[in-house]
C-alpha cells in the first residue's frame, strides 16, 4: 500500500467513525443527574464499555531500535476492546487487533537478512489484557473534563504467518508451514503463535455521556525474532506498532455517570455542600444533644443520696442518711450497750428474689464479726422474705439469706459453731406487704443472741 492510498484509507475511516459518533450523539439520551457519594462504591457509576477502532500497522516503534528491513510500509489494521473501569484512574481492558505488517529492502543488506527483498506478515490476531491509567482524571480546576490522556501496558498472545520474497524472486510463505522457533520439530501449522508486550498511550475525547472518541498508539514487542520471517540476529526481538482512532461506548443505566469521567474532588465538594446531607448532620447533632440531656437527667440526684431522682421514691433525704435502692431511709437500731451483746445490730436488707449480700451491709456484718471473735458467744441468724411468691419458695429464700450472712461471718474468722441459721419465710413481717416500701423492709435478716 503506497502513502497516497494510505491517506485515503485513513481519511475514509475517520469520516466513518465521525459519522457514527455524530449519530450516537444525536440518539444519546441525556444523562439523568445522579447523586454520587465519595465512598458510595462502583455501583453508582457505569463501569463497562466496548469499543471499535481502526488505524495503521507498521513494523517499527516510536522508540527506534534495529530492524531487519530498511523500508517499512503502513497497512490498515482494525480491532475491538472491552473495558472494565475499576476506579477513577484505573481500568482493565481486553483488546484485540488484526491486519498485516510489511516492509522491504531497497538494496542488499549485510548479515543474515541480505538475501530477503521484502516481507508481508499476516496478523491473524493479537489479543492482550492491559491496564489503562487515566492521567489527570482528578482535575483541581474543572468540575468535569471532556479531554483526557491515558497510558496502557499489559501482556498478550498473537498468531501470525510471515511471507518473504528472496532477492532471486523466491517466495517463502510460512502459512501452512509454520514450525515456530528454530529447532521446533512439531507438526507444521498455519500460524506461528507466541507472546508479546503492548505498551501505549493516547488521548480520549468525551463526545457525549455515552461515547468517547479515542486516538492511541501502541508499541508491541514480540517475544520472537521471526515476526518478519527473518532470523536476522537470533537474539533480537521483532516489534510492530498500531496507531488508531476509535469509538468507545459506555454501557449501563443512563441514570448513572461514567466512572472514567468522574472527578472525585467534585463529588466530594458536592457531597459536602449537599443541603440534604447538611440537614442530616444537623438532625444528628440534635439527636446527640437530646441523648446527652437524657443521660444527664438520668444521672441527676438532687438530694445526693446516691439514687437518681428518676428512681428516688423518697426525695429530699437528708445528707448522710443511709437509704435503700428506692432512696428511702433504712431503719436504724441502737448500737449495743455492752460489747459482748450481739443483738441490736442493723437489719441486713436484700433485693427482691435475691440472697446476695449488698455491699452496704458489710460494715454491719464486720461489727458483728468483731464482737463474736473478741467476746465469743453464739447467735442465731433469722432470715425473712416479703410476701411475693409461694410460701414454700419464700421459706427457702429466707434460709438462703440467713446462710449468706453465716458464710460471710465464717469467712471473716467467726467459728461456724457460733452461728446458727433459721428461715421464717414471709412470717413475722415488720411492715405491710401491700406496699413496695413495706416489702423492701421485710426482705431482711436479723440476729439474736443464744
Amino acid at each position: 500500500m503506497n502513502y497516497s492510498t494510505l491517506k485515503k484509507s485513513v481519511a475514509l475511516s475517520l469520516v466513518a467513525l465521525t459519522g457514527v459518533a455524530t449519530l450516537a450523539v444525536a440518539q444519546d439520551e441525556p444523562a439523568t443527574t445522579s447523586s454520587t457519594k465519595v465512598f458510595g462504591g462502583r455501583g453508582q457509576y457505569r463501569t463497562w464499555s466496548i469499543g471499535v477502532n481502526g488505524g495503521v500497522l507498521a513494523p517499527v516503534v516510536a522508540i527506534g531500535g534495529s530492524n531487519d528491513f530498511n523500508k517499512w510500509d503502513v497497512n490498515l489494521g482494525y480491532g475491538l476492546n472491552i473495558r472494565k473501569q475499576l476506579g477513577h484512574s484505573f481500568a482493565l481492558e481486553l483488546a484485540g487487533v488484526r491486519g498485516k505488517v510489511s516492509g522491504s529492502n531497497d538494496q542488499a543488506l549485510s548479515g543474515a537478512g541480505s538475501t530477503v527483498r521484502d516481507f508481508e506478515t499476516q496478523l491473524q490476531y493479537a489479543v492482550d489484557l492491559r491496564g489503562v491509567v487515566n492521567v489527570g482524571s482528578i482535575d483541581f480546576l474543572r468540575r468535569e473534563n471532556s479531554v483526557g490522556f491515558f497510558l496502557t501496558a499489559g501482556a498478550g498472545y498473537l498468531a501470525y504467518a510471515p511471507k518473504t520474497t528472496q532477492a532471486n524472486g523466491t517466495v517463502i510463505d510460512w502459512k501452512g508451514n509454520a514450525t515456530g522457533p528454530i529447532g521446533d520439530k512439531h507438526e507444521a501449522k498455519d500460524y506461528v503463535k507466541g507472546f508479546y508486550i503492548p505498551v501505549g498511550a493516547g488521548i480520549k475525547f468525551k463526545v457525549s455521556e455515552r461515547v468517547n472518541f479515542n486516538l492511541g498508539y501502541t508499541m508491541n514487542f514480540v517475544d520472537a525474532d521471526n515476526f518478519d520471517g527473518v532470523y536476522a540476529k537470533g537474539t533480537t526481538k521483532d516489534k510492530f506498532s498500531y496507531g488508531y482512532a476509535g469509538l468507545e461506548f459506555s454501557l449501563g443505566s443512563s441514570a448513572k455517570p461514567s466512572l472514567e469521567w468522574s472527578n472525585p474532588l467534585a463529588t466530594m465538594y458536592d457531597e459536602l455542600k449537599d443541603p440534604t446531607l447538611r440537614a442530616e448532620v444537623e438532625a444528628l447533632k440534635n439527636r446527640v444533644s437530646n441523648v446527652e440531656k437524657s443521660v444527664e437527667d438520668l444521672k441527676k440526684d438532687t438530694d445526693g443520696d446516691g439514687v437518681a431522682d428518676q428512681f428516688d421514691k423518697c426525695p429530699g433525704t437528708p445528707a448522710g442518711t443511709a437509704v435503700d435502692g428506692s432512696g428511702c431511709p433504712l431503719p436504724k437500731f441502737e448500737t449495743p450497750a455492752a460489747s459482748g451483746d450481739v443483738t441490736g445490730f442493723e437489719r441486713i436488707g436484700f433485693d427482691f428474689n435475691s440472697s446476695v449480700l449488698k455491699t452496704e451491709s458489710y460494715p454491719t456484718l464486720d461489727k458483728l464479726s468483731s464482737v463474736l471473735r473478741e467476746n465469743g458467744g453464739k447467735v442465731t441468724v433469722n432470715g425473712y422474705a416479703s410476701s411475693e411468691g409461694t410460701a414454700a419458695y419464700n421459706l427457702r429464700l429466707s434460709k438462703d439469706r440467713a446462710n449468706s450472712v453465716k458464710t460471710y461471718l465464717v469467712n471473716s474468722g467467726v467459728n461456724a459453731s457460733q452461728v446458727a441459721t433459721k428461715g421464717f419465710g414471709e412470717a413475722n413481717p415488720i411492715a405491710s406487704n401491700d406496699t413496695e416500701e413495706g416489702r423492701i423492709q421485710n426482705r431482711r435478716v436479723e440476729t439474736t443472741r443464744n
